[in-house]
């Protein structure tokens, strides 16, 4: 197995790597031909395992170092930890319908005609996605999506071992590693990371930039503006359109504390349980800090509407992990628009009688189609014209 430490990961200005080691699996290329020449199998990677290969090369997944073995899938399973005693919010498992992958095979991993790895087959089961739907995301309801996603798209074997990188992905939208983000980062200052999954508004942008403002977060640091532009719920507005608003607003707003990045990972709107997924990644990204907001990675019942999770689980959860992870989370604050200040705390709001203002995510889509006019203080402009063209 290749894995070395990247020169960011031991500047000792940058938290260090989870484990200790940014592991990078990737094959110099020169070496490469060599490898697979000798390989006769291959396996077509899904969306989600793309993203999944990709933070195991690159070592946005450190310190795993491949596909888990079912040990460690159950360990996870059950108690968010491996054999080994890491901490990790939901397993990572190459799934398959083949029957003719054998332990010891050597398997190269294609995705939309790109060699993206070399897997070695060291583990090959058939999971109880029943057990793991209900431990992974508290639930066997097939109204969740990632219940749906493991019972209709996941196929029936899961395969375990380690990797070795030739390329990663094409994507519309570059996304940087964890190596390359560290290289970015102030040296000695605290890094806040902002994960979402959906085009910024003005209260997002609001949100971020004022958890600057938060009595743990150090003088001069700085945001990572760090969203996943992977699969993610079907109502979601897709990755390629969601990266055309961040490039537009990361180039409308300038601000020396804000940095952006993207992610190649695929939502499972876990909860509780992604919450530490997120934790664990942005950590190796160089993160000292985490934003996490009532409900993160919640999701909704598609029969009934009733949310899966409870508003503050994410956030308890989170908090509890933290230590363990030498991070610290940032709550995210309950912004609202009042005519009188602009954005301020609900409770502040509250408080003095200011007049606020709202606008639902309906009244918002709605506004779009009609081609009415979106105020400014909801929605950056530049934004909206993405959108709208989309």
């Amino acid at each position: 197995m290749i894995a070395s430490q990247s020169p960011s990961s031991k500047n000792s200005g940058v938290i260090a790597p989870y484990g200790g080691t940014l592991v990078d699996l990737m094959v110099p290329i020169e070496q490469q031909e060599a490898l697979k020449q000798s390989i006769t199998k291959t396996l077509e990677c899904s969306d989600r395992n793309a993203c999944d290969v990709e933070l195991l090369v690159v070592g946005g997944f450190s310190p795993e170092r491949g596909f888990m073995h079912q040990a460690d899938y159950e360990e996870v399973v059950k108690k968010n930890r491996t054999t080994s005693g890491y901490l990790f919010g939901l397993p990572i498992v190459m799934d398959t319908d083949r029957n003719d992958l054998e332990l010891g095979d050597q398997v190269i991993l294609t995705y939309k005609g790109q060699d993206l790895a070399i897997m070695e087959v060291e583990d090959k089961w058939e999971p109880d996605k029943v057990v793991e739907a209900q431990g992974c995301y508290g639930t066997t309801s097939i109204e969740h999506p990632a219940v749906r996603m493991i019972a209709t798209e996941r196929k029936r074997f899961y395969l375990g071992g380690k990797l070795l990188g030739l390329e990663l992905p094409n994507r519309i939208f570059p996304c940087k590693t964890p190596s390359q983000v560290r290289s970015e980062l102030p040296s000695g200052e605290d890094v806040v990371a902002f994960q979402c999954r959906n085009p910024i508004h003005r209260a997002h942008y609001e949100l971020f930039t004022k958890a600057l403002e938060a009595s743990n977060v150090s003088k001069n640091g700085v945001v990572l503006v760090h969203p996943t532009c992977g699969p993610t719920q079907q109502d979601d507005i897709p990755g390629a359109i969601r990266f055309q608003t961040y490039e537009r607003l990361a180039e409308e707003v300038k601000n020396p504390r804000i940095q952006w990045a993207y992610l190649p990972y695929a939502m499972h709107m876990a909860g509780p349980r992604e919450a530490l997924q997120h934790m664990i990644i942005r950590r190796n990204y160089g993160c000292t800090h985490f934003i996490i907001g009532r409900d993160m990675a919640g999701c909704k019942s598609s029969l009934n509407g009733e949310d899966f999770y409870g508003s503050y689980e994410a956030q308890n959860f989170a908090r509890e992990c933290a230590p363990e992870l030498s991070m610290e989370t940032v709550p995210s604050l309950n912004l609202v628009y009042t005519e009188e200040e602009g954005y301020v705390t609900a409770e502040h709001a509250e408080a003095r009688g200011l007049h606020v203002k709202k606008l639902s995510g309906t009244q918002f889509r709605k506004m779009l189609r009609s081609g009415e006019e979106i105020p400014e203080w909801f929605a950056f402009s530049s934004v909206v014209e993405v959108l709208r063209a989309a």
